[in-house]
């Protein structure tokens, strides 16, 4: 995506993207810190615009998965057209984190709601990358 940091943006949703469910984290660049907040049925754009009238985010970031050597997939670009459906329908920056092994490392800390988890490991890593 195409989205520039300003310091305008301070506080976040990320969402880990997935065919089935869409993990959902929040969290503030203050902090650098994401908390998990649920999981959502893929699709649900009515549950995801309830999460963002409730946390009223600056920006979303968005897990874009990617095979080990960082080429694309398919999941690649469904993310990324995900991530390019909220832009249109919420008009707030959209920012892309390379996720790989995300799920895994949620999965390894014994997450309760690994999808959720893994979004906030995202957001997390996104903090990490622009601090």
């Amino acid at each position: 995506m195409a989205a520039t940091l300003s310091a305008a943006h301070q506080s976040f949703l990320a969402f880990d993207f997935g065919t089935r469910r869409i993990g959902v984290a929040s969290g503030t660049r203050l902090l650098g810190a994401a908390e998990p907040r649920g999981t959502v049925r893929s699709g649900d754009f009515a549950a995801i615009a309830a999460l963002i009238k409730t946390w009223q985010p600056d920006a979303l970031v968005i897990g874009v998965p990617r095979y080990p050597d960082g080429a694309p997939h398919t999941m690649t670009t469904k993310a990324q057209n995900f991530g390019r459906r909220l832009a249109g329908r919420h008009h707030l920056p959209v920012f892309e984190v390379d996720e790989r092994y995300t799920s895994v490392e949620a999965e390894a800390e014994g997450a309760h709601d690994v999808d959720a988890a893994a979004a906030a490991l995202i957001l997390e890593q996104f903090f990490r990358e622009h601090p």
